[in-house]
């Protein structure tokens, strides 16, 4: 199992970014996929989740009105859209995948990427 992050950078306050994680070695369609993040110094923060056909998503409420998760089941892609970024959303952004394939409040993740920085700051 393979989960490879794209898309992080340097933007300005206010700007926005699209994440991307690419998967391979399982099927895709058949799981959950989320986002964590981690700023510098603290611990991991879930950030957002997506069902198997993108029928549920959830977020955390420090990114939701801002953020959008999406994925393409025939390309084995998860997306992250951010926008209205702010400084505090400086972080690296981890892909990871459920050992479900049910949707859940209560996540637990077998496999993750190395991830992706996003700075945010002018």
């Amino acid at each position: 199992v393979q989960l490879v992050e794209s898309g992080g950078g340097l933007v300005q306050p206010g700007g926005s970014l699209t994440l991307s994680c690419a998967a391979s070695g399982f099927i895709f369609s058949n799981y959950i996929l989320a986002w964590v993040r981690q700023a510098p110094g603290k611990g991991l923060e879930w950030v957002s989740a997506i069902s198997r056909t993108s029928s549920t998503t959830a977020y955390a409420d420090s990114v939701k009105g801002r953020f959008t998760i999406s994925r393409d089941n025939d390309k084995g892609i998860v997306y992250l859209h951010m926008n209205g970024l702010k400084p505090e959303d400086t972080a690296v952004y981890f892909c990871a995948k459920d050992v479900r394939s049910y949707y859940t409040n209560y996540p637990e993740y077998d496999y993750w990427g190395r991830g992706t920085q996003v700075t945010v700051s002018s």
